[in-house]
């Protein structure tokens, strides 16, 4: 699976956590959909392609600034309970994070 590929896999399972268990939704909502899409398509067209790093080490924020206040509170709620949902991701985030 290439970079990007995992970062699409990272950012989808944070957002799918968050709108389950803090916004407590059954179904994925419109908001959180609108934000993953967004992401993806920012994950896309990133110029930086497999040498990317984390979004929060990235010199350039391609984000809106909306849409970037949405996913880092998305980031900072699902963040610490990954390791409980999906230990392997969270630990692999980690250490992209620290490299």
């Amino acid at each position: 699976m290439s970079r990007i590929e995992e970062e699409k896999n990272t950012v989808g399972m944070m957002v799918r956590l968050y709108c389950r268990r803090y916004e407590k939704n059954i179904e994925f909502c419109s908001s959180c959909a609108e934000l993953l899409k967004y992401a993806n398509e920012r994950l896309t067209k990133c110029k930086f392609g497999e040498n990317k790093p984390t979004c929060k080490k990235c010199p350039i924020h391609c984000y809106k600034p909306d849409m970037r206040e949405r996913m880092r509170r998305v980031m900072r709620w699902a963040g610490p309970r990954m390791l409980l949902y999906h230990p392997i991701e969270a630990i692999k985030h980690l250490i992209r994070e620290i490299i």
